[in-house]
């Protein structure tokens, strides 16, 4: 039986691709400037990267300029997003699961924090962690670890719900604890994971094994 469910958040409580033109389109545009005449295939790449992973990560994967790289991180560093955002329908099921709940994060503190806030779902969670890379060499993983040791968690207690195998599943399975990929468009297979599914609907049952 689990006592704790960990979330990430973005594609995982909300779809990104729901925000993404209003809230990365300077930096597309900007991206298409410096990338899209040598390669567009790259550019289009690394645009749709974004919507799941770390500006840093991207920028260092796809070798964007050093000057790219520093004006995208001064475009996000303060941005925040104030327009209307809404859950995955199916988030419902998790906010009804009567166990803590926290949520772990990456991305840059003040946005971030900025979705939640435009989610209205700060009070689902005992705990927000936002993994910050320019702030913090902290990983997903450290920050498990943490959440476990702080309240008294064992492993078989834990699951991890994300929708990245490379990141919040990947720190998760790292320590032995079980993970559950959403994946909603079928993008991906088992990738070793404990449960894999379209939507939350089996998440109830999951818990009280």
């Amino acid at each position: 039986m689990k006592r704790v469910l960990i979330l990430d958040l973005d594609n995982t409580i909300y779809p990104v691709s729901s925000i993404a033109d209003h809230l990365f389109g300077k930096l597309f545009k900007l991206i298409d400037e410096n990338l899209g005449e040598q390669d567009r295939q790259a550019a289009t790449k690394a645009k749709d990267e974004l919507t799941r992973r770390p500006y840093q990560h991207v920028a260092d994967e796809f070798g964007f300029s050093d000057e790219l790289k520093t004006q995208g991180m001064e475009m996000l560093r303060n941005c925040e997003f104030d327009e209307p955002m809404h859950p995955f329908e199916q988030y419902s099921i998790l906010q009804q699961i009567p166990i803590d709940k926290f949520l772990v994060t990456t991305g840059f503190t003040k946005l971030q924090m900025s979705k939640v806030r435009m989610l209205n779902i700060e009070a689902d969670f005992k705990k927000i962690y936002v993994v910050d890379p320019e702030q913090s060499p902290k990983t997903k993983k450290d920050v498990f670890q943490k959440i476990m040791q702080e309240n008294g968690y064992t492993t078989e207690e834990v699951l991890v719900i994300g929708d990245d195998p490379k990141s919040e599943i990947k720190a998760a399975m790292d320590l032995g604890i079980d993970t559950f990929l959403f994946d909603p468009l079928d993008k991906y297979t088992n990738e070793g994971v404990t449960y894999h599914a379209r939507d939350y609907r089996d998440i109830a049952e999951i818990v009280n094994k």
